[in-house]
């Protein structure tokens, strides 16, 4: 039996510097609130990658959403973008680029929306433990 319950949590950020440490912030608060610490790494780096590609390349305010169902948790990013984000293949030397192959490693696996109002989504999910919780020792 899965330990979480069906959830979602959702936060608007513009697209400056300062909103890629409130998703961090965000990510953190509510992976704590549903006793998920041991994703909080992985998915806010992620949740980091994805609002930086959101400010960097799409440049309006977006939607970060938080969602737990079946044993899965779900992070999405929307913007108002449709121009769908291409994985690179950088240089060792290249300062840049390697975002989405960071969000390939550790999600189990990612991809992307678009809908007809000129929006995208980046998503990628993360599994959760199921049965009981490890004992601490």
């Amino acid at each position: 039996m899965d330990r979480i319950s069906d959830w979602s949590h959702e936060a608007v950020l513009v697209a400056e510097p300062v909103s890629a440490s409130s998703v961090r912030d965000f990510i953190r608060l509510h992976l704590v609130e549903h006793d998920l610490r041991y994703l909080e790494e992985d998915i806010r780096l992620v949740a980091s990658e994805l609002a930086t590609n959101a400010m960097v390349h799409a440049r309006t305010p977006f939607t970060v959403t938080l969602s737990a169902s079946g044993g899965t948790v779900l992070l999405a990013v929307r913007d108002d973008s449709t121009s769908v984000p291409v994985k690179a293949v950088p240089q060792a030397m290249d300062m840049s680029g390697r975002g989405l192959l960071l969000v390939e490693q550790l999600s189990r696996e990612w991809g992307t929306n678009t809908d007809g109002d000129g929006s995208k989504s980046v998503w990628a999910s993360f599994a959760t433990r199921t049965g009981p919780a490890p004992e601490s020792t």
